[in-house]
């Protein structure tokens, strides 16, 4: 029998600051809407926008940095795998169904003061672990820096055709 395989790969910027809550056992929760947005060229030569919106489901520690970390406007890069809830409205009793990613891994792409909250953490802070966290660790280094010289070879940035 084949293997099956479940993986999504996002990249995109947060539309509202996660929502965060705790289950009886003390563990966070992470909710929130990531927007993806795809751009091409209509039948007049137009270009177009088209924005897909994602639900977003993270556990334990990556919950925490993201309730920590992350603000409304954020990029951030998202693995994980789909997944669909479903349950009895209770108003109308109708069975309502909601497919979302649950995060394996997470990468934190925005710098400080990005998004609409400010605030914010060194770009390319890195999560990951299973769908109700991991033992991996929150790698909290600073991206590295940029250097405008380049050595003994005596090209400049202006050299650069880019």
């Amino acid at each position: 029998m084949a293997k099956s395989v479940n993986k999504v790969i996002l990249l995109g910027n947060l539309g509202k600051d996660p929502e965060i809550k705790f289950l009886p056992s003390g563990q966070a929760v992470a909710n929130f809407g990531l927007a993806t947005t795809e751009r091409y060229k209509d039948k007049a030569g137009e270009w177009q926008d088209k924005t897909e919106w994602h639900n977003i489901t993270a556990y334990g520690r990556q919950a925490e940095i993201i309730r920590d970390y992350v603000k409304k406007g954020h990029k951030l890069f998202i693995e994980g795998r789909l997944t669909t809830r479903s349950w009895d409205d209770k108003d109308t009793g109708k069975k309502v169904y909601r497919t979302e990613i649950m995060v394996n891994e997470l990468v934190l792409l925005s710098g400080r003061g990005d998004g609409e909250s400010g605030g914010g953490y060194g770009g390319g802070a890195r999560q990951s672990g299973g769908a109700h966290g991991g033992s991996a660790g929150y790698d909290q280094r600073p991206a590295a820096p940029v250097h405008d010289d380049y050595g003994d070879t005596g090209i400049t940035d202006d050299d650069i055709p880019f």
